[in-house]
């Protein structure tokens, strides 16, 4: 088991104990109508963040396994063990903006009930990310 998913199994086993006294603590104070009874966004928040944390560290544990070791789960390895091109990111690329711009627009949808604006926003999402990854398989002269 790797680094990556030892840090995530652990999150999850922390968020999942802190739910679990949330729920308790939650439960048990007050007496009336407002004060008693289990607090539902936050204990929901805690049980979904716990979940996300263990198919993260599950996803990384499968991966882990499939790859050489690396660096950082090797107990002697030195810093330059992990120099290296770590992958190709575009510097000027515009296209994580527009990305942003549609999330955006479909939040601004949500919170105002607009549908219009939720369907704009979906547009304009599936747009940017088609032109990012089509940015560099597309001539020069058609940008």
């Amino acid at each position: 088991m790797g680094a990556g998913s030892k840090v995530f199994y652990g999150i999850g086993v922390f968020i999942a104990v802190i739910a679990v006294l949330y729920a308790l603590g939650t439960n048990f104070v007050g007496d009336d109508a407002y004060m008693g009874g289990y607090e539902w966004a936050g204990g929901v928040a805690l049980v979904l963040a716990a979940a996300f944390s263990f198919m993260l560290g599950g996803y990384l544990h499968f991966t882990e396994r499939r790859i050489d070791i690396l660096p950082e789960d090797w107990e002697e390895a030195e810093v330059e063990d992990g120099a290296g091109v770590l992958g190709f990111f575009s510097p000027n690329s515009v296209w994580p903006m527009v990305m942003t711009g549609g999330i955006t627009l479909m939040a601004f949808g949500i919170c105002f009930w607009q549908l219009w604006l939720l369907a704009l926003g979906v547009v304009v999402l599936i747009w940017g990310v088609t032109m990012l990854n089509l940015q560099y398989g597309i001539p020069r002269e058609k940008h």
